[in-house]
């Protein structure tokens, strides 16, 4: 069984509106932007879909990816849907404290009671991590450093920063000293003393000396909500999520790399005692567009086409998989990928904003009533 999640930048507007420059400060096609996410989400919902993602990206006041605070577009999706997984990928590393990051994702799986999942990332879009990241040692990652002294540097942050989110979700109380993080500071004494730090809690002495800190509340999921890595590209971003059990999501349609890719993370996960559940290796997926003829999906795919290329891909993300065309058509893609590396999951990058709403709506349904029922 697969199960299907679509994706959305939340773009807001058509290419038409879209060239004509600054849509992201338009608050007509912010409003519409939302509602025919609302609208989306509810049929998905209905229609049997498992999840809908959306990841936190800023300052886009070019209105292609105007997603933002990534808690708030969270709850947006969770108001507007009653099963699927909210899936929130990911918030990224360098814009946050990790121990605020802790909180915000046990405080809306317990919103959502249970239908949260959540990806963290490291941050690649250097116009807004640079004006929101909290250390400013920290650099954003892409193709012009990839490999070199701040990319490492950048990685070895988002290691800690992973290692305190986990800590923080899985402990009632737990202290971290490391390069990037010091939870709580070393030597802090609370300045004013309290005795309901002392009689009902914990890591707090009688002089007031802080040892331990902890999050409030625990997670509603057990041991927290499902941990996704978006979008993955590299053997060493699975061997990493292999770790702590995320699910790494590729985009790809080279096959063979995504054989080599579930392999090494099943590698990874057995040096800590973890055999993961075949599927639970990697999510898999791409852009979606489903058409009743696979002409007609190509000529809806234009726009699409245009969209990545223009936004998506100057930041690496070029080679991406292409699902466009008929219900028969994407079954034998699928089918093929599943031969491959065993899928229980897969990301559907759906057009919305450059789609009207009517051919998003048709692709969703075609999709969930001639793709879906193969996979189930």
């Amino acid at each position: 069984m697969i199960r299907f999640n679509p994706f959305v930048y939340s773009t807001l507007g058509r290419r038409s509106e879209l060239t004509r420059g600054m849509a992201g400060k338009d608050p007509v096609l912010f409003q519409r932007m939302l509602s025919e996410i609302a609208n989306y989400v509810t049929f998905a919902d209905e229609a049997g879909y498992a999840g809908w993602g959306h990841p936190e990206h800023h300052l886009q006041i070019e209105g292609f990816e105007a997603s933002n605070e990534p808690t708030l577009m969270g709850m947006w999706v969770g108001q507007h849907s009653k099963r699927l997984r909210v899936i929130t990928c990911g918030f990224v590393s360098t814009a946050h404290n990790p121990l605020r990051t802790a909180e915000s994702i046990a405080t809306m799986d317990h919103m959502l009671q249970g239908r949260f999942g959540v990806g963290l990332v490291r941050g690649y879009q250097s116009r807004w991590v640079e004006n929101f990241k909290i250390r400013p040692d920290i650099s954003p990652v892409g193709p012009w450093n990839k490999n070199e002294a701040e990319d490492q540097y950048n990685r070895d942050y988002f290691t800690e920063f992973v290692d305190v989110v986990v800590k923080a979700l899985t402990h009632d109380t737990f202290s971290h000293q490391g390069q990037f993080f010091q939870f709580p500071p070393p030597n802090f004494v609370n300045p004013h003393p309290h005795g309901v730090y002392t009689q009902y809690g914990r890591g707090v002495a009688a002089d007031m000396r802080i040892s331990e800190i902890g999050i409030a509340p625990r997670p509603f999921q057990t041991p927290h909500p499902p941990l996704y890595g978006g979008f993955s590209a590299s053997l060493r971003t699975a061997r990493f999520w292999a770790k702590y059990r995320g699910k790494p999501i590729v985009m790809s349609s080279d096959l063979e790399f995504c054989r080599l890719l579930w392999e090494a993370y099943r590698d990874e996960a057995g040096k800590f005692g973890y055999t993961p559940a075949p599927g639970d290796e990697a999510a898999w997926g791409g852009l979606m567009i489903c058409a009743k003829t696979d002409a007609e999906a190509e000529a809806l795919a234009e726009d699409m086409r245009w969209f990545w290329e223009q936004w998506a891909a100057p930041f690496g993300q070029g080679a991406v998989n292409m699902m466009f065309g008929s219900p028969d058509t994407l079954s034998r893609q699928i089918e093929a990928a599943a031969k491959a590396v065993p899928i229980n999951e897969c990301f559907l990058i759906v057009p919305q904003g450059i789609h009207d709403r009517g051919q998003v709506l048709n692709s969703l349904e075609l999709f969930a009533t001639k793709v879906m029922p193969r996979f189930q």
